[in-house]
């Protein structure tokens, strides 16, 4: 139970200091609005993630109840998804680009509520919970609603705390980028590893 959830939380570390559309939206908002504005865009994003938690807990859970043969092609298409995300990433551009020209100047609540839509409205954060989620769930005998909150707590603390540094160390970070153009390589290829090694995993 216990190497299971440092597992996920490992993985979760991994995928959220890897560049995405997310942590990227942060950093910009750290540097021209400052470090407040991106705790608060930071609060929105992981805000959302209640909702996909709740989403895929009691949808999972319901399916697991009914037909186990239902959750295991869940599973595989788990498996599939996350093959499918570490091809993309593979095919991706490894350089890390972000620019503060043409962000615009938000309050606080404004920039929590575009962090929440972000994380609501886009249907790829549900779909990979769903695919992310299920390999990771640790017991025979506690409810698998309750395993995904946990999975959830985790992945949103887990997150909190790396978008968090983001948000306070935006300046620092975005000199750190400019001068080692590598880093987005090196980012890219943790990503593939554990987007990969998940799926095999559930594969054999």
């Amino acid at each position: 139970m216990l190497e299971t959830l440092i597992s996920f939380a490992i993985a979760t570390s991994v995928l959220s200091i890897s560049p995405g559309p997310d942590n990227i939206f942060v950093l910009t908002q750290s540097i021209v609005n400052g470090r407040k504005f991106g705790i608060a865009t930071v609060f929105g994003l992981m805000s959302g993630c209640l909702i996909h938690t709740t989403l895929v807990a009691f949808g999972v859970s319901t399916i697991i109840k009914e037909n186990p043969n239902i959750f295991f092609v869940i599973k595989l298409f788990g498996a599939g998804y996350l093959l499918y995300l570490a091809y993309k990433v593979y095919k991706s551009d490894a350089d890390i680009t972000f620019s503060t020209e043409n962000v615009q100047h938000k309050t606080t609540l404004q920039l929590f509520k575009t962090g929440f839509l972000m994380n609501v409205l886009n249907p790829k954060v549900t779909i990979f919970f769903l695919a992310f989620f299920p390999q990771f769930l640790f017991s025979e005998t506690i409810s698998t609603v309750v395993q995904f909150y946990i999975l959830g707590f985790i992945f949103i603390l887990v997150s909190f705390i790396v978008f968090g540094s983001i948000a306070v160390l935006a300046g620092s970070i975005s000199a750190y980028l400019k001068q080692h153009k590598k880093i987005g390589l090196y980012l890219k290829w943790a990503q593939i590893i554990v987007f990969t090694l998940i799926a095999v995993l559930i594969l054999i």
